[in-house]
């Protein structure tokens, strides 16, 4: 049995304990403490803190997210740090609401009840939970899906909300080459079994705050967006959001009809289709809506200049990593204080 040791995070004033077999953050998950995380590969940073007192090493991590001379100094990623004695560990980065008050990660037996195109290569997947019957999330968290074959996983976010708490729905693109790609065009099929392990991610509505709502989205993106649409629809909020979607052409839209829908039930809402690409609507599949507002131009172009006062919002990203941080660096350069941005950045193995 690995050796246990005592694990205390400041200026929080929170105690745990972890295995030497185990790394700190998925010991913090276990016992239900909900630290900031993003990628859970040591390739984001999110989850940075800094070593006061203790033994602690890092495996497997990328020195984009921590350079040796920061290493050096005393920072650890916590999803690569495993502690070989009592540590204390300055959080960085954390939210006192989330800590304690997170849903606890469990695994969840499901099957598939549904699998349906969307667009050339993106799947809804909908899964139906069998054991234990309820997978419990917050709007705009993800979960890690099991490959039935092996012990690797994908983590794909959700699009629905507790209104549905059987059900849950995932929207996947299809990578070329990619593991749960191939599973997605060949042998998987409704009534398979899947399993699912979370909630994580810190992408969610955070009670209390009254800012107008800014959300930025590409691809698969759409799901937990989607989500925190539906939960602002549902729990009748009354906060302003603006939606922004990247999409290369008309033929790489979809769900207008709800999202415009679920617009009439929010204040203030806006949605834009922002299209790289503009084909001949003429064409098969490439018919919109009248009521969609299109721009031409990359998302975070068309944001930069239909956003005057993006300082005063609160922003959610989700979507492929490049236009993340294109995204990022669009906040940045105007000013938006990083506690008002939200995103869970996937690093590649998780799109495929």
């Amino acid at each position: 049995m690995a050796d246990i040791h005592r694990i205390n995070f400041e200026p929080v004033d929170i105690e745990m304990e972890v295995g030497e077999d185990e790394n700190i953050l998925d010991a913090a998950f276990r016992q239900g403490i909900h630290l900031m995380h993003g990628c859970r590969e040591g390739r984001c940073s999110a989850c940075k803190s800094y070593l006061l007192d203790g033994e602690i090493q890092m495996e497997n991590y990328s020195t984009f997210a921590c350079n040796d001379a920061e290493e050096e100094e005393g920072y650890v990623l916590l999803c690569r740090s495993y502690a070989y004695s009592d540590c204390t560990i300055e959080l960085l980065n954390f939210d006192e609401d989330e800590l304690l008050g997170g849903i606890p990660i469990q695994t969840v037996r499901t099957e598939v009840v549904a699998l349906e195109p969307m667009t050339p290569d993106i799947v809804s997947l909908r899964l139906r939970a069998v054991e234990p019957e309820i997978f419990e999330f917050k709007p705009g968290q993800y979960a890690d899906l099991h490959l039935p074959d092996g012990d690797e996983h994908r983590s794909f976010s959700m699009a629905t909300t507790q209104s549905t708490p059987g059900q849950v729905e995932f929207l996947i693109k299809k990578y070329p080459g990619g593991k749960f790609a191939g599973l997605l065009d060949s042998t998987m099929k409704v009534g398979d079994p899947l399993s699912l392990t979370g909630p994580y991610g810190s992408f969610t509505i955070k009670d209390g705050h009254v800012l107008p709502i800014v959300c930025i989205g590409g691809g698969a993106g759409m799901a937990p967006i989607l989500s925190l649409l539906r939960h602002l629809s549902e729990s009748a909020n009354t906060r302003p959001v603006h939606f922004y979607y990247g999409a290369r052409t008309a033929r790489d839209l979809f769900y207008l009809n709800e999202i415009l829908e679920l617009g009439t039930h929010l204040k203030d809402f806006r949605f834009v289709a922002c299209l790289s690409e503009v084909v001949d609507q003429s064409l098969p599949g490439s018919e919109l809506p009248d009521s969609v507002t299109v721009e031409e131009g990359n998302v975070t172009d068309v944001v930069d200049r239909s956003e005057s006062e993006l300082g005063k919002s609160e922003v959610y990203l989700c979507g492929p990593p490049p236009m993340v941080d294109a995204a990022l660096a669009l906040l940045d350069a105007n000013g938006v204080p990083k506690d008002q941005v939200f995103y869970d950045k996937f690093t590649s193995p998780a799109f495929d």
